[in-house]
């Protein structure tokens, strides 16, 4: 049975000041079973070049794969992020990048989604796709 977003575990208390979103800037804005929209800001997230950073629209895709795949598997399985492919469209330099993921497959041991970036003009930066594990347990955190 899927949870609902504010059923979500919390944080470890250990780790909370270690998460990556935070440092990244991301935030979710919406989230139930059928999408999970997030965004992330350019500035503090650039290649030397002073484009958005590549491997930044793969986290802010990750993030928002990995929340639509724990709605859907927690809480009998845990989601891990098993494989991310990311296709770059265009570059981002300035404003936020919203990215809207969806299902394309959700099963008991596995879930795949689709996860589309977009500049603050709506064009389309970054296609990404993200399959997840469910696993039986939660991995342990040392």
């Amino acid at each position: 049975m899927p949870i609902t977003p504010d059923q979500l575990p919390e944080l470890s208390s250990e780790h909370a000041d270690e998460q990556l979103t935070d440092r990244m800037g991301i935030e979710i804005l919406e989230a139930d079973l059928d999408e999970v929209v997030g965004r992330m800001p350019v500035a503090g997230n650039r290649q030397p070049y002073g484009l958005l950073h590549g491997g930044a629209s793969g986290v802010l895709a990750e993030t928002l794969g990995s929340t639509l795949s724990a709605l859907h598997a927690l809480p009998e399985r845990f989601p891990v992020g098993l494989e991310l492919a990311c296709t770059h469209h265009r570059s981002a330099t300035s404003g936020w990048v919203t990215g809207t993921a969806r299902p394309i497959h959700v099963g008991r041991s596995t879930s795949t989604t689709e996860i589309v970036l977009v500049d603050d003009d709506g064009r389309r930066v970054c296609t990404a796709k993200l399959t997840c594990l469910h696993r039986d347990t939660r991995p342990p955190v040392t």
